[in-house]
């Protein structure tokens, strides 16, 4: 079984992290994003993963030069332009070859879904395509996909307001489809998979839908890059995992609670890190307070200083001894300085 995962976006949600990496290169927990996204695929038959890139797409070969991730082949598939959700879906395809049916991911996407369980729907609708659903409290933020008892799909709405929703199963990211759905896919231009593509599918009664109550997140923004690593500390996702990397160096007297400590990281005497996300190399000086935040890689925090209130520092990025960065961010390089 062969995927195409999309990981062409800009990851402009999760700036300044991703000034310097496609946010699939973000570490979950010690280890790219994207390596969490293929071992799922691997659990689940995957042998071939067509990485449809854009952003920085040097950054995946760099990382994977054999063409292997967590046991799966990989095909790069760079985009000469952005081509959105549909056409980067086609360009893929076809640059790898694809001509049977295949699964859709989206990169940023961390679920623990039943991908057999999915295809196994999929082969016994007969459809041309099926979605995975998730429950939401709110939809508003995607695309919600009412259905009918058998799982046939009566609309695809996107991102309609809260009260008017017909449905709280939203799209969960991930699709079967048959190769016939990259002839529905103009070339040449932008398309949407769920604007176009999926309403065209709709009309021809050929697209279903198979909901399910399993974890998923969209790690997009900071406080949900934030939680999918809290979740696994937690044990939300099976044994509770150890943040503090192997390689980090913490003071005796320091307190690090349910927090992620990247390799290298440096945790001075006196500080505290707490629901937080520190990158490789990170420093926290002494006496700091790092609280619901993200501090970029190679980035300090100097003696005193606190960085809360999902506030998130780029990579190199230097608060300065007794400062306080309480929400919003502090850029790649910038040097905020006592009396600057």
């Amino acid at each position: 079984m062969r995927a195409v995962v999309l990981v062409g976006g800009f990851g402009t949600r999760l700036r300044p992290l991703t000034l310097t990496r496609p946010k699939q290169m973000l570490p979950i927990l010690h280890r790219p994003m994207i390596e969490h996204v293929l071992e799922h695929l691997a659990d689940h038959g995957v042998t071939e993963a067509v990485l449809s890139m854009g952003y920085k797409p040097d950054a995946f070969a760099d990382a994977y030069p054999d063409g292997r991730c967590a046991g799966i082949a990989l095909h790069y598939a760079i985009e000469p332009e952005p081509l959105d959700t549909a056409g980067a879906i086609r360009f893929a395809a076809l640059d790898a070859g694809i001509d049977e049916r295949f699964v859709v991911v989206n990169g940023d996407v961390l679920t623990d879904l039943d991908i057999g369980k999915l295809v196994a729907f999929h082969d016994e609708h007969g459809g041309e395509g099926t979605i995975a659903l998730h429950q939401v409290e709110d939809p508003s933020a995607f695309g919600v996909v009412p259905t009918d008892p058998d799982g046939r799909v009566q609309a695809f709405v996107e991102k309609p307001a809260r009260e008017e929703a017909p449905t709280d199963l939203i799209n969960a990211g991930t699709y079967v489809l048959e190769a016939s759905v990259l002839g529905r896919i103009a070339d040449g231009r932008k398309v949407s998979i769920e604007r176009e593509v999926f309403p065209a599918m709709v009309a021809d009664r050929s697209l279903f839908a198979m909901s399910g109550d399993t974890y998923w997140i969209d790690t997009g923004t900071p406080v949900k890059y934030l939680q999918s690593q809290l979740d696994l500390l937690d044990g939300v996702r099976g044994e509770p995992a150890v943040g503090v990397h192997p390689g980090a160096k913490v003071a005796d007297d320091a307190k690090v609670v349910r927090s992620v400590v990247g390799e290298g990281a440096v945790i001075e005497s006196g500080a505290v890190v707490h629901d937080a996300v520190l990158l490789p190399g990170a420093h926290v000086g002494e006496a700091a307070v790092v609280e619901r935040a993200v501090v970029g890689q190679d980035a300090e925090v100097g003696a005193g200083a606190r960085i809360d209130d999902l506030a998130v520092l780029g990579d190199r990025a230097v608060v300065g001894a007794g400062l306080r960065v309480s929400g919003g961010t502090v850029g790649v390089g910038e040097r905020l300085e006592t009396g600057s």
